[in-house]
């Protein structure tokens, strides 16, 4: 019996060959599920529809592969204010007004929007949650939040909304903390051009100078 449990006598290999033996079996078993699984996911190949405006909104949510984590049950959703169900244009400037600092002239780089002239018309809203423990409570609450705006926004009442200008400090602050150049000299996300010169700097025409200098015959 004592004979299992005598030395090895320098018969075994050390411990960093083991290390590297158990991270050869790992590579090569990840190349087995290459070779002979990831075939297999044809079968499940989908072709992609862009969304219409049946489908306005496209959802964002965050996944770390299967591991636990607080993130992955926020969930975000984008969606161009063109497309929601809203009556006229009061109606779209008052949806505006009522998302605030919700409401962008841009989509974000990854809302997975394109800012085409059809969605970008009237800019874009994006609600996130991650107050609640699951991913469809929170998306729950983002989309009844959005149908009460869109109910809100449809509203008939005496309020001018038209009138009323959106507020937007929260994008003026956005340009500043990029520090891109277009935070100088009060530009507000805007480059100067052509069209800012005041017309009335501009040099009168020649006739009209040469008329002012010579007397009346």
């Amino acid at each position: 019996m004592l004979q299992c449990f005598l030395p090895d006598r320098g018969s075994d290999i050390p411990v960093a060959a083991h290390l590297l033996h158990r991270q050869q079996r790992q590579t090569l078993y990840y190349m087995r599920l290459i070779e002979h699984e990831i075939p297999k996911l044809v079968a499940f190949r989908k072709p992609f529809v862009p969304p219409t405006a049946a489908t306005p909104l496209v959802i964002r949510s965050v996944d770390f592969s299967g591991e636990q984590h607080p993130l992955t049950a926020k969930r975000s959703v984008v969606v161009p204010v063109a497309h929601l169900p809203l009556r006229n244009e009061v109606a779209f400037q008052k949806a505006k007004l009522l998302a605030g600092v919700r409401w962008n002239s841009e989509p974000q780089r990854d809302s997975g929007i394109s800012a085409d002239d059809d969605a970008a018309k009237h800019g874009f809203i994006k609600i996130a949650c991650e107050d609640f423990p699951r991913a469809n409570m929170n998306l729950k609450w983002i989309s009844d939040t959005l149908d009460k705006l869109v109910l809100e926004a449809n509203a008939e009442d005496e309020a001018p909304y038209q009138w009323l200008p959106l507020d937007t400090r929260h994008l003026d602050s956005k340009v500043r903390k990029s520090k891109k150049g277009d935070h100088v000299r009060g530009r507000g996300g805007l480059r100067p051009s052509l069209k800012d010169f005041p017309t009335e700097w501009l040099p009168k025409r020649q006739e009209n100078v040469m008329s002012s200098i010579l007397p009346f015959q």
